[in-house]
């Protein structure tokens, strides 16, 4: 069967001034499928993530070169940022609602986009919350704060945030790290019927949760994906020897 890529990156290098940090990446990554960057802390994995919405675009003194495509445009050529942002949205490692109600959190982003019509509005807001499993436990609390809201509560406030713009692409940076086990759970199971509509690609320190919720895995070491498979295999039979060592727990 065919894959059907939705993004792949190609001799894809990223510099912090002199410092290289992203080494020839090269990737396909599955439409509506979910895949897990792994690696030891400061392997890449994050900065790799962020050159897929152009977040490292903030950053001072950051080269890139190699190409990035989106549905087979270059991101760093023929697409808009904002556009990009649009369609590739993304939720970081510790919660961070704004200091708003949890109605305007989500309707924030249709606003900007020009969605003026409350009923509109009303409809995304309700939409999005269901589709981060919010919905019930807030539908009668959408004008207060959502700084009220539990850390898990606030991570998944968040993500329906993001659903919010309707995008294509969700870009995840070890969004459970912060997290109780309970709510923990609750995320990787949104992740699960998320991709349904979705394409994820999640930075997870957590090797079960790897292993749970991915379909394809890339374990990166200083700055190059060392191997990227079926996550299945990946941890059941490695091609190369760092990974397994990495997997089994021997380093990282």
């Amino acid at each position: 069967m065919e894959k059907k890529l939705k993004l792949y990156t190609k001799d894809l290098n990223l510099f912090y001034g002199s410092t290289q940090a992203l080494k020839n990446v090269t990737v396909d990554i599955e439409k509506n499928k979910v895949t897990a960057l792994i690696g030891p802390s400061g392997c890449g994995k994050s900065t790799f993530l962020k050159t897929l919405n152009r977040m490292n675009d903030l950053v001072n003194n950051v080269k890139i070169t190699g190409k990035v495509y989106l549905d087979g445009l270059n991101v760093y050529d023929q697409l808009d940022v904002v556009d990009l942002r649009k369609k590739v949205g993304m939720v970081f490692q510790k919660p961070n609602p704004f200091p708003m109600s949890i109605y305007e959190n989500i309707a924030y982003g249709p606003k900007i986009h020009g969605i003026k019509s409350k009923s509109r509005l009303d409809e995304i807001v309700e939409k999005s919350l269901i589709g981060s499993a919010l919905w019930d436990e807030v539908k009668d609390r959408l004008k207060q704060s959502a700084l009220g809201l539990s850390g898990g509560q606030q991570q998944r406030l968040c993500i329906a945030r993001v659903l919010a713009v309707e995008p294509e692409v969700v870009l995840m940076d070890e969004p459970t790290s912060a997290l109780d086990p309970l709510s923990t759970l609750k995320i990787e199971d949104l992740i699960d019927e998320l991709k349904e509509s979705y394409t994820i690609v999640i930075v997870t320190h957590n090797m079960q949760q790897a292993g749970r919720i991915s379909d394809n895995t890339a374990f990166f070491l200083h700055g190059q994906i060392v191997e990227y498979d079926e996550t299945e295999k990946i941890f059941s039979m490695p091609s190369d020897k760092r990974t397994e060592d990495y997997i089994t727990g021997r380093f990282g």
